[in-house]
């Protein structure tokens, strides 16, 4: 099946762009090279975090345009903790910053919001918006789940721990339904940028057939071109799922 393209309005001069279908439901990014964008332009490593906020709301709307249902971002890991603290203090205000602007944008932009990892650690006013936003959102269609204070191990063990508590047969399709996604479908595509080529704790359980896709471009650099580049390669792979292609 080809891919399918998008036209806009040629009136505003517009090109044409990607959509996608149903065999590209869910795509999940590593938000990576924040802090060498900055570097490479003399300033604060913070400097970065802030431009890749304006691209992280740039770039998720623009996979809603073209007809992405879920969207997935690698926003705080637990390891990024150890970073230094003026600049785990900016990220943390943006996030808390983007949290309430989501809240109050719930009815233009109709996404539902989930918070993937521990909000435990999160300043209680800052966990509680997340908790609420969850909670207002949950009706909508289209999803952006976001994780903060993420691991995949944590997460995982996590879920073999309420398993095991609850009592419940463990096997694939119950661990499932005790992790942050439960309930969401597995990415389809996962995107790196910044040239790494690893998933470093990210989606381990979920990644399991996922496509992956790396970019040298640094995440402020990220325009929906380089979101087209990577769905293009998508439909380009062949998914067999550990099958073989019928001859």
């Amino acid at each position: 099946m080809p891919l399918l393209f998008k036209k806009n309005d040629s009136s505003k001069g517009e090109p044409a762009r990607v959509a996608v279908d149903d065999r590209l439901r869910h795509i999940a990014f590593i938000l990576d090279g924040n802090g060498r964008w900055a570097k490479k332009r003399g300033l604060p490593r913070e400097y970065g975090h802030s431009e890749g906020a304006q691209t992280f709301k740039r770039i998720v709307r623009y996979c809603g345009d073209i007809g992405i249902k879920i969207v997935t971002v690698y926003a705080f890991s637990t390891e990024n903790w150890s970073r230094p603290k003026n600049e785990v203090d900016r990220i943390v205000s943006l996030l808390d910053e983007y949290i309430a602007g989501a809240e109050r944008e719930l009815e233009e932009n109709k996404i539902r919001y989930t918070f993937l990892g521990d909000k435990s650690v999160f300043a209680a006013p800052m966990a509680e918006r997340m908790t609420r936003l969850e909670q207002i959102s949950s009706g909508y269609e289209l999803r952006l789940n976001i994780a903060l204070n993420y691991g995949s191990r944590a997460e995982i063990v996590r879920a073999c721990r309420e398993l095991a508590e609850s009592g419940e047969e463990i096997n694939e399709r119950t661990l499932s339904d005790h992790l942050y996604t439960a309930g969401c479908p597995d990415p389809d595509l996962i995107v790196r940028t910044a040239n790494e080529r690893r998933l470093s704790n990210f989606l381990l359980w979920q990644a399991a057939y996922s496509e992956l896709y790396f970019t040298p471009t640094l995440w402020p650099d990220m325009q929906p071109a380089d979101v087209d580049a990577a769905v293009r390669d998508f439909y380009a792979r062949e998914r067999r799922f550990g099958g073989v292609t019928p001859k």
